[in-house]
């Protein structure tokens, strides 16, 4: 029988192409038609230091890294001992023969890497080497390999060609010495290639494009991983005429810069991680009360303090939300896929706009440095929207209004001051109870013109229902179908808008004997804000750094199911 996917993962020091080569095979992989993600997880210095990568390569759309590993590449005895517990029934462990021996594993067959780089006359072959072995484990046929390395290396310089033939040479190569082995893991079924024409991307990126898309004009960024990458994307691609991106020397700094920049009347965006967010709390607070637009996009780690930059997590969901001391709440946006990477930044572009304050774009580690296909974006048909600006005549009152009001710009008519102390509507400093009751609820009443019922629903008569958030969406979509295929009486909802919640979603919530919310963070910190709201929500959490795995929540979810029957028959 042939296989409908394949999971691989690369397992050595940083520095060593073990990201290179996973991001290689999945490239190649698409190119071919199939669909294909990556997982990478490193430590935080720059080179060296315990680092894996997965790729998942599959006839079907894939929706987590994948729970056990075919095939097992290691470069050296640390990553053997790390992870050949993974490696499924039947898979194979190759491991780098230049930098140690293994005996006693029957799955294991040494190929020297190094070795059979260098005898094609280019060091660099060595991804290649790999990538020649694993199609011969799963009899993925050369022209695949060929024709990604011919296109990756075609660069219009004089070295192509020399380039192309000793890494088509190491593909040769590492493909001729495993097939020595006697070792397969069967075949990969042919690709049944998507309708659409197919991008491949990573998180960060597609945050960018999505950014670029929605008309955005100005970006001020800080570095910290994991979200270093979508400041250097910037400073490379907004450019033109009224468009800047440059480098501060804080995240204050972030902040600040945007409240001018959405004060002027500029779309403006900045990216950081939970310390930054930390930082830019008092900003925040500022542009809540001084309803100035721009967007924060938060790349989730582990934290807190310095904590696991570049781990994976799902924590800062109650800090973005409420940032800043006193009556706030933002608007969330919090993504689960590549694809969502791309929309949701449209989409929290619009809402800063629309309502004319800030929105948090919510992201994470696992999906920043993740690859994958998606389909590529019909620009002609994303929607972008500006905010309201005054054309009338002075003697404007800025903040006069229960919900909105036209946001005059520097030099044109009705200019105010965007004011940090509680204001009357003019934005003059005031201490009145009745104008700090009017203004704080103007603040929240805003909140209500980006309530839209945009949600999935699956089973909605399920009296229990699954609700993952963020990048545990893939995860929790994956055990759901298994939990479907298996009988258990599920519903399945899922939103990238926490903050407002689509009103009928919410609704139906409530109406549940039990909301299950899977997500990686100690607290439960989403289930905590949904019972708050009147939802009887318990979370599943994890707080390893790593994503959820498939079968742990399809355990959990069913004893959690089993009890709420039992529950329910006792009342």
């Amino acid at each position: 029988m042939q296989m409908r996917d394949f999971v691989v993962r690369f397992a050595g020091e940083g520095g060593q192409g073990v990201v290179t080569s996973a991001e290689g095979l999945a490239q190649t992989a698409t190119n071919a038609g199939y669909h294909a993600l990556t997982f990478a997880t490193f430590p935080s210095q720059i080179l060296g230091g315990p680092t894996w990568t997965q790729a998942r390569i599959s006839v079907s759309p894939i929706l987590s890294a994948g729970d056990d590993v075919d095939v097992l590449v290691v470069f050296n005895r640390e990553a053997y001992d790390t992870h050949q517990s993974e490696v499924r029934e039947g898979g194979v462990v190759i491991f780098n023969s230049n930098e140690f021996q293994l005996e006693d594993d029957s799955r294991g067959f040494g190929l020297p890497v190094e070795e059979l780089a260098k005898s094609t006359g280019n060091n660099r072959a060595a991804n290649m080497v790999i990538m020649g072995a694993l199609a011969h484990l799963v009899d993925m046929p050369m022209d695949y390999l060929e024709e990604f390395v011919t296109k990756r290396f075609s660069r219009g310089r004089s070295g192509d060609d020399e380039i192309i033939r000793s890494n088509i040479q190491g593909l040769n190569l590492g493909r001729a010495h495993l097939s020595e082995s006697g070792f397969s893991v069967g075949e990969l079924a042919p690709p049944e290639p998507p309708k659409e024409t197919q991008i491949m991307l990573k998180g960060n990126e597609a945050i960018c494009l999505g950014a670029l898309a929605a008309g955005l004009d100005f970006y001020a960024g800080y570095p910290i991983s994991p979200a270093t990458t979508v400041l250097l994307y910037m400073e490379r691609n907004l450019v033109g005429p009224g468009k800047i991106a440059y480098q501060v020397s804080s995240e204050i700094e972030s902040i600040t810069t945007l409240l001018g920049a959405g004060f002027a009347g500029k779309k403006c965006m900045t990216a950081t991680a939970g310390p930054g967010i930390s930082l830019m709390s008092e900003g925040l607070g500022l542009a809540w009360m001084a309803e100035i637009p721009m967007v924060i996009v938060d790349v989730q780690r582990g934290g807190p303090a310095t904590g696991l930059p570049t781990k994976t997590e799902q924590s800062d969901l109650m800090s973005c939300m409420f940032p800043a001391h006193g009556d706030v709440r933002l608007p969330i946006i919090a993504v689960g896929t590549v694809d969502e990477c791309f929309y949701g930044a449209i989409k929290a572009l619009n809402w800063a706009e629309k309502y004319q304050g800030p929105v948090v774009l919510m992201s994470e580690m696992s999906l920043a440095e993740r690859v994958q296909n998606i389909p590529k974006p019909d620009l002609s048909k994303i929607e972008v929207e500006d905010r309201l600006v005054y054309q009338g005549t002075n003697g404007y009152k800025r903040y006069a209004g229960f919900e909105l009001s036209p946001m005059p710009l520097p030099g044109g008519p009705g200019s105010y001051v965007a004011n940090g102390s509680e204001h009357d509507d003019m934005g003059d400093t005031t201490h009145l109870a009745e104008r700090h009751i009017q203004m704080t609820q103007r603040r929240f009443s805003k909140i209500h013109l980006l309530e839209e019922d945009d949600y999935e629903q699956e089973q909605p008569e399920a009296s229990v229902a699954l609700l993952p958030w963020g990048g545990s969406k893939g995860p929790a979509q994956e055990a759901y179908r298994e939990l479907q295929e298996a009988g258990v009486p599920i519903a399945w909802y899922y939103t990238m808008f926490l903050n407002p919640l689509p009103p009928k979603m919410l609704e139906e919530l409530r109406n549940k004997d039990l909301v299950i919310v899977p997500e990686l963070n100690y607290q439960g910190q989403f289930a905590g804000i949904l019972r708050s709201l009147g939802v009887k929500a318990e979370a599943i959490t994890q707080y390893t750094g790593l994503p959820f795995k498939v079968r742990d929540l399809v355990a959990q979810v069913k004893d959690m199911v089993g009890a709420s029957q039992k529950e329910m028959i006792r009342a």
